[in-house]
C-alpha cells in the first residue's frame, strides 16, 4: 500500500507524519492536495456529463427505432456484415489440374499447393493449367 493511501486511511499516522513538516511544507502539501481534489472533481463531473449525454442519445435512438417499426435484431442483421464476410470475398480458381481423375483447383494466391508445385517442378508451365 502506498504511503498516501496509508495516511489517508489512518488519521493518527497522518497527524504524526504532519508533525515532521514545517508550516510552509504543510501549506504546500495542502495546496497540492486541494488542486488534486479539484481535478478529480472536474474529471468526475465530465464523466457524469458524458454519461448523461449517452443516455440522451440512447433514448433518441430508441425513439427512432420504435418509429421505424424495426427491431434491434433486424437492424443488426441489416447493418452488420455476415459471419465470415470480413475475411474477404471468395476468389474463383485460376488454375485447374487433373491427376488420376482427381481435379485440383487453385486461385493463384498464397502458397502454391503441393500438387501444383510438383507439376511445375516437373517442367510444366502455369499456362498449361490456367483456366480459360
Amino acid at each position: 500500500m502506498s504511503l498516501l493511501l496509508e495516511l489517508a486511511s489512518n488519521k493518527a499516522k497522518a497527524r504524526a507524519a504532519a508533525k515532521e513538516l514545517t508550516v510552509a511544507q504543510l501549506e504546500n502539501l495542502i495546496a497540492g492536495f486541494n488542486n488534486a481534489l479539484e481535478k478529480v472533481k472536474e474529471e468526475e463531473e465530465a464523466r457524469k456529463a458524458e454519461q448523461a449525454m449517452k443516455s440522451v442519445r440512447a433514448e433518441e435512438i430508441a425513439d427512432l427505432i420504435a418509429k421505424s417499426g424495426l427491431t434491434i435484431e433486424e437492424i443488426t442483421q441489416l447493418t452488420m456484415p455476415k459471419a465470415g464476410a470480413t475475411k474477404g470475398k471468395t476468389v474463383d480458381p485460376k488454375y485447374r489440374l487433373t491427376i488420376d481423375g482427381e481435379v485440383y483447383e487453385w486461385t493463384g494466391r498464397g502458397r502454391t499447393p503441393k500438387v501444383f508445385q510438383e507439376y511445375f517442378d516437373a517442367g510444366n508451365s502455369r499456362e498449361s493449367v490456367e483456366i480459360k
